[in-house]
């Protein structure tokens, strides 16, 4: 059971998140192709070898959805727009996309939906990607032109632009683990990534705010890093894990610079004069999201730097084999406000469960309960004094899980893939409860 709306403030915002690729098709509407076409493309890439072309074809089916925000009594919506619609060789509006947005958010809003753009989602058109992607400098300015094209069209009526989701899956999951696209194996790219991508979050800040645009943000992803044994090697393989996902990216926006663990190893690999990038990397954001899910245990690894054996802990696990541990969210939260971002107000802007097959049509106990549980967290978190503003669940709908197709499902509402057909599932009408309460 899901606690009461009213034990939480009442301008809390309560909504749920997608993003584009995941959701609308990138088959038609006239979207260029992304490197997550690409990448889906080339075999083993993909558990099921799909693809986001057809998706939840949300493109075309965008009202049924939007009513079911709508119907389950959500404030907010978080969406993402597509960079490969938008602009289909990474520089060329395409105006057809920019309709589908527009059309987008005005439906957000006769339905009073606040609209939460994310401008990226990991979808980067595959003409950047061959001219290096993230690894490349000019990404930055380039991103900044697709901000501000967005903006123009639709900013007058957006209650908050994030810049980017992830930036560690964008930068270290794809390019030095190589589990997302571009899927490369590989220090140097992996560490221009981690500088690139903040300094295009910077770029595109200082873009935005000379064109007026207000409530901006960046969602960043942490996840507990917790040793695997009493061991000193495990310890400072944790400590080290810590510094590259959780500290690397929060520590440079709040001009606390780059934590210098994980400078031993991503340090030698940075382009020349990154140095002179932070000032802009520290713009200051109006909020910061946080999408939280799991922990990781991490040993001693021989071999080159990181050294690190990751490994899943003894609790429940989702389906994605992730450990179900809540306090973990509002351990954050307050670590958060208290080394880095102190009254500076935070989303929890995605938390979520895959259930295993078989379990997750509509009858789905497990997720209500992992919801309410981390609900339960983020009101912890509100005790001990953070500024926590609001709550999205991932995800909406089942959806393209990435490199693992479409076998495991986040939504609150169940997609049958070949008839598109949505069923609300026990964890919607769960939240339909909560929102009348």
């Amino acid at each position: 059971m899901l606690p009461s709306r009213s034990e939480f403030p009442g301008d809390f915002i309560f909504g749920a998140a997608t993003a584009a690729y995941q959701i609308e098709g990138s088959g038609f509407g006239g979207a260029g192709p992304s490197h997550w076409d690409t990448f889906a493309a080339t075999p083993g890439n993909i558990a099921d070898d799909s693809s986001g072309a057809r998706a939840c074809d949300h493109y075309h089916l965008w009202e049924t959805d939007l009513d079911l925000m709508r119907d389950a009594g959500f404030d907010a919506y978080r969406f993402s727009t597509s960079w490969a619609r938008v602009m289909p060789d990474g520089r060329t509006l395409n105006p057809e996309g920019l309709d589908f947005y527009d059309r987008l958010v005005d439906g957000m809003l006769e339905r009073g939906l606040q609209p939460f753009l994310t401008l990226y989602h990991w979808d980067l058109p595959a003409v950047l990607a061959d001219q290096g992607g993230w690894r490349n400098r000019d990404i930055a300015a380039l991103f900044a032109d697709y901000a501000t094209a967005v903006q123009a069209r639709l900013g007058d009526r957006l209650a908050s632009i994030a810049t980017l989701n992830e930036p560690w899956c964008i930068a270290w999951l794809s390019h030095f683990l190589g589990h997302h696209a571009p899927g490369l194996r590989d220090i140097r790219a992996a560490s221009r990534a981690m500088h690139h991508v903040l300094l295009a979050h910077g770029t595109a800040m200082e873009a935005l705010r000379a064109d007026g645009a207000r409530n901006l943000g960046i969602v960043l992803n942490f996840e507990t890093s917790h040793p695997v044994d009493d061991s000193p090697e495990a310890a400072e393989s944790a400590a080290r894990q810590d510094a590259i996902y959780n500290q690397w990216f929060i520590r440079a926006l709040m001009g606390q610079g780059y934590p210098e663990t994980a400078l031993e190893g991503i340090g030698p690999h940075l382009p020349e004069g990154w140095q002179h990038d932070m000032e802009r990397i520290a713009a200051p954001l109006d909020w910061l999201g946080v999408n939280y899910y799991t922990r990781k245990l991490h040993g001693h690894l021989p071999g080159p730097w990181p050294n690190d054996r990751a490994e899943d802990g003894p609790l429940p696990r989702t389906r994605m084999g992730w450990e179900i541990r809540p306090e973990g969210l509002s351990e954050f939260l307050v670590r958060l406000a208290r080394d880095h971002i102190g009254d500076l107000p935070v989303l929890v802007t995605e938390n979520g469960m895959a259930l295993e097959p078989g379990e997750d049509v509509t009858e789905d106990a497990a997720r209500v309960a992992f919801i309410g549980e981390h609900l339960r967290a983020a009101r912890s978190a509100l005790d001990q004094g953070v500024n926590l503003r609001g709550f999205f669940y991932w995800s909406l709908l089942d959806n393209y899980e990435w490199a693992f197709g479409y076998g495991p499902r986040f939504g609150l509402v169940h997609v049958d893939y070949a008839s598109m057909k949505r069923t609300p599932k026990a964890s919607w009408h769960a939240f339909r409860y909560m929102m009348r309460g």
